[in-house]
């Protein structure tokens, strides 16, 4: 479902039959402000202007998506019929509220990481949210790790449970692209790289113990061409010691599953 259909979704759970309550203001035209109760990283603007649109009223604004502000910035303006701005009052904020506090926290552990580019998020998302948390999760300067299953190919431990490394490695090669095994060893890191494969992620295991696997694969020569990845228990604790582990890639959940929401508040302004 695309993000207009999503909203327009949201917007169906949340007015139901009817918004009875508003339904009972006379049906004047009045402004309002969406303000950040604390700062944060911005996200979720279009959502939040799409669902004021979608009943016939206009939003818009200056800030931007990825936007650092401060708590009582302005972040959204809406005009329109009082009975349609109040309708989509809750649901416009709650986007904004989820979306933000995605790209705050993302923006928070990317600022931990060495250098750019190596903080990505995971496919634990809620489902029918992944677009919003990722598009959350570029706004705060993060990237997308694996959006869908058919995007590359990782081999985990359920896999191998089922067919041997080898094996499914020759079947991997075979159907083509790149090709990433998880491990938890630095024994089945080196046989990774040995079969071939591009990226190795380390599940589970400390900064420390991420150093000595990639220290052996470089006395092995096995460490040119294979990136790794960090993945597993990354939090904003301990986001820069994974960044210092000599990993290329750090990849957490944190950022979508766990990631507290932002405060925002509507006020109508005076006539």
């Amino acid at each position: 479902m695309g993000s207009a259909g999503q909203v327009g979704g949201f917007l169906s759970e949340d007015i139901g039959g009817g918004d009875v309550t508003s339904a009972l203001l006379p049906n004047r035209r009045i402004s309002a402000v969406v303000t950040a109760g604390e700062p944060c990283t911005v996200a979720g603007l279009e959502e939040a202007r799409r669902a004021f649109r979608s009943r016939r009223c206009a939003a818009g604004g200056e800030i931007s998506d990825g936007d650092a502000v401060r708590a009582g910035d302005a972040v959204l303006r809406a005009t329109g019929p009082a009975r349609r701005i109040l309708e989509c009052e809750r649901t416009a904020l709650n986007i904004l509220s989820r979306m933000s506090g995605v790209a705050t926290a993302t923006r928070a552990m990317a600022d931990m990481m060495p250098r750019e580019g190596m903080l990505y998020c995971t496919r634990k998302t809620m489902p029918g949210l992944r677009g919003m948390d990722q598009r959350a999760v570029l706004a705060g300067g993060g990237l997308v790790r694996r959006g869908s299953l058919d995007e590359s190919i990782l081999i985990k431990d359920n896999h191998l449970a089922v067919l041997p490394l080898a094996e499914i490695m020759r079947r991997a090669r075979e159907a083509g692209g790149t090709i990433e095994v998880e491990v938890e060893d630095a024994g089945s890191a080196a046989e990774a790289a040995r079969l071939g494969a591009s990226t190795i992620m380390l599940d589970n295991m400390g900064p420390a113990a991420i150093s000595r696997v990639i220290a052996r694969l470089e006395r092995e020569g096995l460490r040119d061409g294979v990136r790794i990845e960090a993945s597993g228990g990354i939090t904003p604790r301990n986001a820069a010691r994974y960044g210092r582990s000599g990993a290329d890639i750090i990849s957490s959940g944190y950022m979508t599953r766990s990631a507290p929401g932002i405060d925002f508040s509507l006020e109508v302004e005076a006539p």
